[in-house]
């Protein structure tokens, strides 16, 4: 499936590697590609992503595939935004994953965090370090070098508001090619993707399925009468509706099963995306767009359908 709106050429279809165990992270990564994905997001911040090349050098192998089968992006940690930093942490990235090109690179969060070894600096009472010497748009100036350097197709922005969003983009020689946040149909950030759409960058949805919350969008009651009408699981019914509405998204299918399921995606009939549309519940699941303090990993109610 593709979109207009997807300059990369960009599988809409993601697989999420937010996954703390690393045994689970290689055994999910090489599932999820034997199952169809060829989109993989990864992070720094997740800590994994020696593990995902590991899954992916071997999976290519096993399933017959090359290097440029598949779109592999990974993001820019906080601690890393000082533009002397940027390109270190790049090629770090690049180590860890075992790729010598990057289809795409984000800014994790629009918050600076205090440089050094600690990913979560805090202060005696706890509080976040931020780095007040440095700005988004520094960062994004050194992100734009590393297209210019030729190892990075594309670079994009993570858990932005429109707010944050706009002036990058009105001030950036090369702009956003991907705009990466949490959306489902609690919080379905429709001024944000109607941008997105009018300017040619790509929504990336992630947490598609509320981060498999309970209660959530997979047990509200207009998503069970429809995946029942249909024929189809709670899951797929949302993920349809996400690409329906023209957003990419991601997933993180823990077993081989859920990972078929999570790949085997219809359309949804109109009806049916529009009561979605109405659904008027609206819940934000992870709070990093306020302190810029991602990983949101629930220990209790988690799915293993979701990121």
């Amino acid at each position: 499936m593709k979109s207009t709106n997807n300059p990369l050429d960009m599988p809409l279809l993601g697989f999420g590697t937010l996954i703390p165990d690393p045994a689970e992270t290689i055994r999910a990564t090489r599932d999820a590609l034997e199952a169809g994905f060829r989109h993989f997001d990864c992070a720094e911040r997740y800590r994994n992503e020696s593990e995902v090349g590991e899954a992916l050098q071997a999976g290519l192998a096993a399933e017959g595939l090359a290097r440029e089968d598949i779109f592999v992006t990974t993001k820019l940690w906080n601690t890393n935004h000082r533009p002397e930093f940027v390109e270190g942490a790049f090629e770090a990235s690049l180590k860890r994953l075992r790729i010598n090109y990057l289809d795409l690179y984000l800014i994790h969060t629009p918050f600076a965090f205090q440089p050094g070894e600690e990913q979560d600096p805090r202060d005696e009472k706890g509080n976040v370090i931020y780095d007040h010497s440095v700005n988004l748009l520094d960062t994004w100036r050194a992100m734009e070098d590393l297209v210019d350097g030729g190892k990075c197709r594309a670079i994009g922005l993570s858990d932005v508001s429109l707010k944050e969003l706009l002036p990058i983009y009105e001030a950036a020689r090369i702009k956003p090619a991907v705009v990466q946040v949490e959306a489902h149909p609690y919080l379905p950030e429709t001024e944000l993707l109607e941008f997105c759409k009018e300017k040619g960058i790509t929504f990336l949805a992630f947490a598609p399925l509320g981060h498999g919350m309970r209660p959530g969008p997979l047990e509200d009651p207009v998503v069970l009468a429809i995946a029942a009408r249909i024929g189809k699981s709670p899951a797929q019914v949302l993920l349809a509706w996400a690409l329906q509405r023209g957003t990419a998204l991601l997933t993180t299918p823990r077993t081989a099963a859920r990972a078929r399921e999570n790949f085997d995606i219809s359309p949804l009939p109109e009806d049916a995306f529009e009561e979605i549309n109405r659904i008027k519940t609206r819940q934000r699941y992870n709070a990093v767009v306020k302190t810029g303090v991602p990983g949101f990993i629930p220990r209790v109610n988690l799915d293993e359908t979701t990121e």
